[in-house]
């Protein structure tokens, strides 16, 4: 049974999606606010992901990916009430992999963590396991990527990013078609919120980010 944490600082809304998380196979971890988060987190490494709200006292939500992103690359959905684009765009920014507006529906939010962690395990169905590209070497049973010879930590939407772009290499993207592909699922918010997360695997590449292309008004393409 995979560990979910719930951090949020309403108890109904911790009992509502703990109580859909528990009927889908998963054990259930709570927290009621981001100090504590960070203590169960710590007492739990074997966590595989975290339903994240933003305000809460003592430590909001952003300053608790903050510090996970330290350490540690756990898959984040961040669960609020805000839907600002700017807000949803500094979630991607500071590395969260998802991002769910209240009121949502917990059925959904649960086919989401599957769809999370399957990805994270490395289960694709019908690939192969490993995926390489001018030295970048993408080992999808282990999901971890190297980069001549020197491994690289990406997020769970990072990796799955990059895995789509090297798949695809040659190929102009756009916005709409990675959002179609990558988030595989209605997803509500900006295309530009696949900037955000370019701009951070690019930086994470080093040099080999300049493989990303831009094309000015439609997208991407992967390109040696």
């Amino acid at each position: 049974m995979a560990k979910i944490l719930v951090v949020d600082d309403e108890m109904r809304m911790r009992k509502l999606v703990g109580d859909f998380l528990k009927k889908g196979g998963y054990e259930v971890l709570e927290a009621s606010d981001g100090m504590e988060a960070l203590q169960v987190f710590r007492e739990n490494p074997d966590t595989a992901l975290l339903i994240l709200d933003v305000m809460m006292p003592r430590l909001d939500g952003y300053g608790v990916v903050r510090e996970l992103r330290k350490t540690s690359q756990v898959p984040i959905i961040m669960l609020t009430a805000k839907s600002e684009e700017r807000d949803e765009l500094q979630g991607f920014d500071l590395g969260i992999d998802e991002y769910v507006t209240k009121p949502f529906s917990p059925k959904t939010l649960v086919a989401r963590v599957d769809a999370i962690l399957r990805r994270a395990s490395g289960e694709k169905a019908g690939a192969g396991d490993r995926l390489e590209c001018d030295g970048i070497v993408i080992d999808r049973a282990a999901h971890e990527v190297t980069i001549d010879g020197v491994p690289v930590e990406l997020s769970v939407k990072e990796f799955e990013l990059l895995e789509y772009f090297v798949e695809n290499k040659g190929i102009a993207l756009s916005r709409e078609k990675i959002l179609n592909n990558v988030w595989n699922y209605d997803y509500y918010g900006d295309a530009r919120t696949i900037d955000t997360h370019v701009k951070k695997l690019r930086s994470k590449m080093g040099a080999k980010g300049d493989l990303i292309k831009t094309i000015w008004g439609m997208g991407y393409k992967f390109d040696d």
